[in-house]
């Protein structure tokens, strides 16, 4: 809404309904790449920007992965009586950048963010079980977020040149 000026919201809606339910259900950025090629082109984009974007998405994006970490880290810290104010809640999500990608790579650094708020290890460890219990779904909800995003974000960039040079933004 910053980047555009405008309700985000439709955007949001159609990336995450045309790319983001093929990904959950693969559970693979890689195998949504051509969805979200073919998303692109249906919106009008650059295929120069796109063709880089996309699939350069499906190997590094952390939105995912950053939302898992720090929900279930938060949620122990809520657990255990531990305030949290909104500025630390911001830390553990830059914190938590960096595992999408890997299978099971998220619960990887949740040990990590449950120490930036003093949770011991074997708590912490205790999350990361809860985590593999629901692994499947919650493996597939991130994939679902990365992939979409990937689309949200090629398109705000862009959508924001269009802006600036006096272009109709098509949503």
């Amino acid at each position: 809404g910053f980047c555009l000026k405008k309700n985000p919201y439709p955007l949001i809606s159609r990336c995450a309904r045309e790319s983001g339910l093929t990904a959950f259900f693969t559970r693979s950025s890689a195998a949504n790449i051509p969805v979200n090629m073919e998303l692109c082109e249906k919106m009008g984009l650059d295929k120069d920007n796109y063709s880089v974007s996309i699939p350069l998405g499906s190997t590094i994006n952390m939105d995912g992965a950053a939302i898992t970490i720090t929900v279930m880290t938060l949620a122990a810290a809520h657990t255990l009586g531990i305030s949290v104010s909104i500025p630390t809640s911001i830390l553990a999500t830059l914190s938590a950048c960096g595992a999408s990608g890997i299978a099971g790579g998220s619960l990887l650094l949740i040990p990590v963010a449950c120490s930036l708020f003093g949770i011991s290890n074997d708590i912490a460890m205790q999350v990361v079980g809860v985590g593999f219990i629901i692994g499947v779904i919650q493996d597939s909800c991130e994939t679902a977020l990365n992939s979409s995003s990937d689309v949200l974000l090629t398109a705000t960039a862009e959508f924001m040149q269009w802006r600036k040079a006096g272009k109709e933004i098509p949503f």
